[in-house]
């Protein structure tokens, strides 16, 4: 689907954008309507920024985790972080590293290069991003977006990718092929990177482990491909959704599970005493407290997920030491977006990580409210609207 051609006013270009208006709205959403698309003003890109011409946003739960209100964010804001576009215009700064055209694919923490947690090489961490993504601002500086009553809507996540257009740092951006349709591509910012991430990155499967997956969405999922790809001979897949379960198989997943209070048990009967790697993706603090008791003495469980900021995780504090556990996290799939993004999308191209089984639906702009009610309810994996 095509945007119209962009009109231009006092407060810049005049943009089609899903706005969220209110965080904690009662499901169905599209009852309650949380977002609405709005015309908004979008000032031109500063310097060492780009303006992109938004081709495909997927819907994640870290936007539902906004919407719901488990991750609280400044309202109002256009939301959406999962994308991939065209470059439409270049920032100051820009022009030795990206042309007008350009296909990139966006991801949700711009790093600055220069704070500790970037020069230490982890840039998913840097200080200034996550001041910034707080803050719903670019890390450039303040915000880009203007209302009609001339109030400034955030950014969510640095992207804002629910937008005919939006600008972002051009250092949350990657430049990839033409030919990669942009509904694929979109996933690889967030889903792909993420799960993926996950699995070769912060849990560092090795040929022949036996792992667990807890949660099978398109986050959880991209994990299980990337434990398919590590040489996992096991992979017990845990979901609730029948549907999701059945995906899993379909790829890869050699168990499969429906969680609940005997998930702890039924891992430790498949994998012969606790999985060596278990991924936990669901964003509950229940589950990730399951994820780590699943995992064998020695073994090592990572979490994806993002639980509301006031919730606290209970695990035996002696298992830690005496069985030598190992609980990280990982956000940005612990890698280097800029790195990591085109080595998975060559791994996609060598049919080792079929991405495009995760899409399990297309909208428009005007129906992203119904797509969150699916997401919520287990019903829809990756959803991607297409602008």
């Amino acid at each position: 689907m095509s945007a119209a051609a962009p009109r231009t006013g006092a407060d810049g270009m005049a943009v089609r954008a899903a706005v969220l208006h209110e965080i904690g709205a009662p499901a169905p959403y599209a009852r309650s309507r949380p977002l609405r698309v709005r015309e908004l003003g979008l000032r031109p890109p500063g310097p060492g920024e780009l303006l992109v011409r938004v081709r495909a946003a997927g819907l994640c739960h870290s936007d539902l985790s906004v919407v719901n209100g488990d991750r609280p964010r400044p309202v109002p804001m256009v939301l959406g972080h999962e994308a991939a576009g065209e470059v439409a215009a270049l920032g100051p700064g820009t022009e030795s590293r990206f042309s007008v055209g350009d296909h990139v694919v966006l991801y949700f923490v711009a790093p600055c290069g220069t704070c500790p947690r970037c020069l230490e090489g982890r840039p998913a961490l840097c200080v200034r991003g996550a001041a910034a993504n707080n803050a719903g601002d670019l890390v450039g500086g303040g915000r880009r977006w203007r209302a009609e009553d001339g109030t400034e809507p955030a950014h969510h996540l640095g992207v804002s990718a629910f937008a005919e257009y939006t600008v972002v740092s051009a250092d949350s951006a990657v430049r990839v092929d033409p030919d990669l349709p942009f509904e694929t591509a979109a996933l690889f910012g967030c889903a792909v990177l993420t799960g993926v991430g996950a699995a070769l990155r912060a849990a560092e499967i090795r040929p022949g482990e036996r792992v667990a997956v807890f949660g099978l969405g398109g986050v959880g999922l991209s994990a299980l491909l990337g434990a398919r790809v590590a040489g996992a001979a096991q992979i017990v897949g845990v979901d609730p959704v029948t549907g999701k379960r059945e995906l899993a198989g379909r790829l890869g997943a050699t168990d499969r599970l429906p969680g609940g209070a005997d998930a702890v048990a039924a891992v430790r009967d498949l994998t012969g005493g606790g999985a060596d790697k278990v991924i936990d993706t669901t964003g509950s603090a229940e589950v990730l407290a399951q994820a780590y008791l699943a995992a064998r003495p020695g073994g090592t469980t990572v979490t994806v997920g993002l639980p509301h900021p006031d919730r606290t995780v209970a695990i035996p504090a002696v298992t830690l030491a005496a069985q030598e556990r190992t609980l990280r996290g990982s956000y940005l799939g612990s890698g280097v977006p800029a790195r990591d993004i085109p080595a998975y999308i060559a791994l996609y191209r060598r049919g080792l990580l079929p991405v495009t089984e995760l899409l399990s639906g297309r909208l428009e702009l005007a129906e992203v409210n119904a797509g969150f009610d699916r997401l919520a309810s287990g019903e829809a994996v990756r959803q991607v609207v297409l602008l």
